[in-house]
């Protein structure tokens, strides 16, 4: 069942051949290097997707967070998931060297770990707009909700509602590249926690079972953190994997109750933060970025 999840998350697909071998790649000339450079971009894939999307998983080491930069090939608008205050000059250098359009700066839900960088990403990439969900209670240029599409060129994100670890927790879903944004909704052999900020185990359980796990086996899933080193995963292997939500409700609600987790050592900084698209009461050094 899973042989064919357990392929590379990402991968180059068969439409793309290097002009040349790449020992000789210092011999092209600026402008095939740009083509060499481009079709790379174009044709990384997910698993079992029709690679015509442009993916990027980038990471923070502090909070464990992943930041998701998706683009369309063609008309190079791109959005940006769940981004960090602190690593929000890296996202706009990237974005700028790959020479992409930044559509949305968004986020899964309102993080009680980090200061989201969406703020910031705003300031250093005019333009973009941010986006979260409604149910958040955060501010934001654009609110969404359950059902609707998050469109960026050809692609599109299908918007499911995934409450339980917050109330505003969404999973954004490529349909076209079978993948899914998961947020904390559902990590790699695990799940958000659910003793804070509206947390509820039973909403989550279900919220993870309709909207998640009832994708498709050979869909990709990628979290919003991971604490372990790893860094996708699939419905097939959580399916049969995860130890908390391969259990009955029940048992599920019981192992949630006696998790005995530390409180979240920002939550008291990034949460009145990230109310105000992480621009409330930054430490200085953060705060003088933004008056730059």
């Amino acid at each position: 069942m899973l042989r064919g999840v357990l392929r590379p998350a990402v991968q180059l697909t068969s439409r793309y051949a290097p002009p040349r071998p790449p020992s000789y790649s210092f011999c092209l000339r600026e402008k095939e290097k740009a083509r060499t450079i481009a079709a790379s971009l174009r044709w990384l894939s997910q698993v079992g997707g029709s690679g015509s999307m442009i993916f990027r998983q980038l990471f923070d080491r502090e909070s464990c967070t992943y930041t998701y930069l998706l683009a369309d090939p063609d008309s190079k608008d791109a959005v940006l998931v769940d981004p960090v205050i602190e690593l929000a000059e890296r996202d706009a250098k990237l974005i700028s060297e790959m020479g992409l359009n930044l559509k949305y700066v968004m986020n899964t839900h309102m993080h009680a770990d980090h200061i989201t960088g969406s703020g910031l990403l705003k300031k250093l990439v005019p333009g973009c707009k941010s986006l979260i969900s409604k149910e958040s209670g955060a501010d934001a240029d654009i609110h969404v909700v359950h059902g609707e599409l998050v469109k960026f060129g050809e692609q599109e994100l299908e918007v499911r509602g995934t409450p339980g670890h917050t109330n505003g927790c969404v999973t954004y879903v490529s349909h076209k590249e079978k993948f899914a944004l998961t947020g904390d909704a559902l990590l790699i052999r695990g799940c958000g926690r659910t003793d804070f900020q509206e947390g509820s185990s039973d909403t989550l359980y279900d919220s993870v079972h309709s909207q998640i796990l009832s994708l498709p086996e050979e869909f990709a899933l990628y979290p919003a953190h991971d604490y372990k080193g790893l860094t996708v995963t699939s419905v097939g292997e959580e399916k049969q994997y995860n130890p908390r939500l391969t259990k009955s409700k029940e048992e599920f609600i019981k192992i949630m109750e006696n998790l005995g987790l530390a409180y979240p050592k920002k939550i008291d900084v990034s949460l009145p933060a990230n109310k105000v698209c992480g621009l409330y009461n930054l430490p200085d050094d953060l705060a003088a970025k933004l008056q730059d």
